[in-house]
């Protein structure tokens, strides 16, 4: 498929999609978000890890576009959040392999939880995320109603949402609403090291892994346990198992194909 708005590479087991619209600080336009929709899914399906980016360096992405403010207050937003949002969000919700977000930049809005949707999140320290929309006259949309308080507590993301203040990406990480916040130097080659450590590891590990810690927010104690048997019996059949046990036992590193 030929994007216009961001940029796809797969190399290494590797794709990366970088949000390419760095004159208005990658904001979300339909195109774009249809455009990570499909090279998400895309990328599920040709790598073992998926890294999202943004081009520039102002800005990981700017939420969404709202172009001429004059035309802002008559956007269906409920319309554009059903049918551009949602498949872009559950795509990378339900990837099957992991998925990182790479933050170089500020991450407002809806560019804050479009972040926050893969399942590891690293950010330069001087990234920013914002949830902007109290600013509009809006409610935090995209998912960040959803991951905002699992991941950071009630009262940090109700505080977060409310007075819409610029969070370093420090503080993100303390609060627990990413998984590390790095230097600046060097940060393209540390998140692709980390990318690199995914997309050579035990793939259907990894995606049982998802499933399971995502399931125990809903479940018993007792449901917890019987899905992490039913996951592990799985994995238990997978070659990379026994790969690794053999690999353990030879006192080697494993190879992992995924399977």
């Amino acid at each position: 498929m030929h994007y216009e708005t961001i940029t796809y590479e797969v190399s290494d087991n590797i794709c990366v999609v970088t949000l390419n619209r760095p004159d208005v600080m990658n904001a979300l336009d339909t195109q774009m978000r249809a455009e990570i929709t499909q090279a998400v899914r895309q990328g599920g399906k040709e790598a073992r890890v998926v890294v999202l980016t943004g081009a520039g360096g102002r800005a990981f992405c700017s939420g969404q576009d709202l172009g001429d403010r004059a035309n802002a207050a008559n956007l269906d937003l409920e319309r554009v959040l059903r049918d551009e949002y949602e498949p872009m969000l559950k795509a990378i919700y339900e990837c099957p392999v992991p998925t990182i977000c790479a933050v170089n930049g500020a991450a407002a809005g809806a560019g804050a939880n479009l972040a926050l949707a893969a399942d590891v999140v690293i950010a330069t320290e001087s990234a920013a995320f914002i949830q902007a929309f109290t600013r509009i006259g809006l409610i935090p949309d995209a998912g960040g109603s959803y991951y905002l308080p699992r991941q950071m507590g009630m009262a940090k993301a109700m505080g977060a949402a409310l007075f819409a203040d610029k969070i370093s990406a420090r503080q993100a990480d303390d609060w627990g609403m990413i998984y590390e916040a790095v230097a600046d130097d060097g940060f393209e080659a540390h998140w692709r090291k980390r990318a690199a450590h995914l997309a050579n590891g035990p793939t259907a590990a990894y995606n049982a892994l998802k499933q399971a810690i995502r399931g125990s927010f809903d479940n018993t104690l007792d449901e917890q346990l019987a899905l992490e048997a039913q996951l592990q019996g799985k994995c238990g059949q997978t070659r990379d198992f026994k790969e690794g046990v053999v690999a353990f036992l030879e006192k080697r590193p494993a190879n992992y194909e995924g399977r």
